[in-house]
Order: C-alpha cells, then sequence, then structure tokens
C-alpha cells in the first residue's frame, strides 16, 4: 500500500529553506567538510563540528551561526567552497559583534574571485577584513597554535 503524502506545514523548513546546504551521507554539509574532518582525524586532532551555535544580530533580526569546526586551541575553522555575498556579509557582522572569537577559513581555491568577473579574490577579502584563511586544508600551525583566549 502507498503511503499518503505528508503535508506541507508552515512550521517544518527544510535545511536548504533555512539557509543550510542538506548534509550529506557522511554526515558533512559540503566535500570539502568531509576532507578537512578527515584529515583532522588522520593526524589524530580533536574537534568539534557545528556542536555550538553563535547568536549575532542581522539589522532589525536576530540570527544563530553554527560554525563548521572549533579545534582544542578554540580556533573556529569555516570551509567554504561558495562564499557568497550573505555569508561574508554574516561574517563581517559576526566578527564585529564577537570580536573574542578566532575564525578563519578553509577555502577550496582562495585565487577564486568572491563573484563572478570579481577582481578582488577570497584571499583579498580576508586580507581586507583580518581574517586568516587557507586552501584545501586546516595548516598545522593553527593545530598547534596555543590557546589565545579569544574563543570560547
Amino acid at each position: 500500500m502507498a503511503k499518503a503524502p505528508q503535508r506541507w506545514t508552515s512550521k517544518r523548513r527544510s535545511n536548504r529553506a533555512a539557509g543550510k546546504a542538506p548534509r550529506m551521507a557522511n554526515g558533512y554539509r559540503s566535500g570539502l567538510e568531509a576532507k578537512i574532518a578527515k584529515d583532522l582525524e588522520e593526524r589524530g586532532v580533536a574537534y568539534e563540528y557545528e556542536t555550538f551555535k553563535v547568536e549575532y544580530k542581522v539589522p532589525e533580526r536576530d540570527a544563530k551561526y553554527t560554525p563548521d569546526f572549533r579545534l582544542p586551541n578554540g580556533i573556529i575553522v569555516e570551509g567554504k567552497g561558495m562564499f557568497d555575498t550573505e555569508d561574508r556579509h554574516k561574517h563581517l557582522l559576526i566578527q564585529k559583534q564577537h570580536p573574542e572569537l578566532d575564525i578563519r577559513f578553509v577555502f577550496s581555491r582562495s585565487s577564486a574571485p568572491i563573484y563572478k568577473g570579481s577582481p578582488t579574490s577570497l584571499a583579498a577579502w580576508c586580507k581586507k577584513n583580518g581574517f586568516l584563511y587557507a586552501d584545501k586544508l586546516i595548516p598545522q600551525e593553527w593545530i598547534e597554535e596555543k590557546p589565545n583566549g579569544r574563543s570560547p
């Protein structure tokens, strides 16, 4: 017997509707995040994946941000293949409202433009806005860095 289709309710939102990519079978939201996690595991580095939320205010509304990775030293690492305008704006708001957080980015390719045809690369955006970044995987130096008391 066929199952009756579920009725849509306004209370139910998909990850995509909430602005998040759906989780893949391995539990991560992107291939880059899975690659970063695998690398950390192979290096024997403890980490947390999307285990806490950071509250911040978007003008006219409250919002929450779930960081991808938090290392034992408190460094927060975001794995980014795509880094659209909304996401860049979000990180600038968080940086302003939470200067105690040490948020860094790992890009698939930091030399990529911030949008098609832009002369500004992801790396240049990070430098301009005071964010540290790397390509492909988390650098060992970040893992070995002593806690600086900035992140919770």
